[in-house]
């Protein structure tokens, strides 16, 4: 997987005709698969470098992403009421370029996690990292628009591939994603 990462950006970054350079930000909604829980609220931000390749472009990026869930009941005690995880995503994205302002994409993503926030029923926080796995590999797939002025538009959904070990469960990170971004 690192190898391949590698080489992607080195192909971008290598590479300059039609070469892009942009940011992108926006809302997360995420959540854990077969698990009983509401899904959580948060953002996403980060740079991206896309390569041009006639009819299909490669986009590798490194994002700061927000994760996790609510829950409304709990059987760890003291009561779980909510659990960000915070990552910093790699995705390594193929879009298809159906029209000049309509795309789809697809891609590997590997993420870090680099902060976590447990907040309890009876108000009090923990940032502690156990018992929780520190990296995440996922799939990314969505649909996107070039809008005037140098925007685009997206939305994705990241589907997660590997279980991240929450309190010894077999649960999966999703995330919805909905992102403005700008090309310079």
């Amino acid at each position: 997987m690192k190898k391949l990462l590698v080489f992607i950006f080195a192909l971008g970054f290598f590479g300059t005709a039609q070469a892009q350079f942009g940011v992108r930000a926006g809302y997360s909604g995420a959540n854990f698969s077969d698990f009983d829980s509401d899904a959580i609220g948060g953002f996403h931000a980060g740079a991206y470098f896309r390569k041009d390749l006639g009819f299909i472009s490669v986009e590798p990026g490194v994002y700061y992403s927000q994760k996790g869930h609510t829950r409304n009941e709990s059987q760890i005690a003291p009561v779980v009421k909510q659990d960000r995880l915070n990552y910093v995503d790699i995705p390594v994205l193929v879009r298809v370029n159906f029209l000049p302002f309509l795309n789809v994409f697809a891609g590997p993503q590997g993420s870090v996690l680099v902060s976590r926030k447990l907040e309890y029923e009876d108000g009090s926080s923990d940032t502690s990292m156990d018992p929780i796995k520190g990296y995440d590999i996922s799939g990314v797939v969505g649909l996107g628009a070039n809008l005037p002025l140098g925007l685009n538009a997206q939305v994705s959904y990241d589907i997660g591939f590997q279980s991240v070990n929450y309190y010894n469960q077999d649960v999966k990170n999703n995330v919805l994603k909905i992102s403005l971004g700008f090309d310079f």
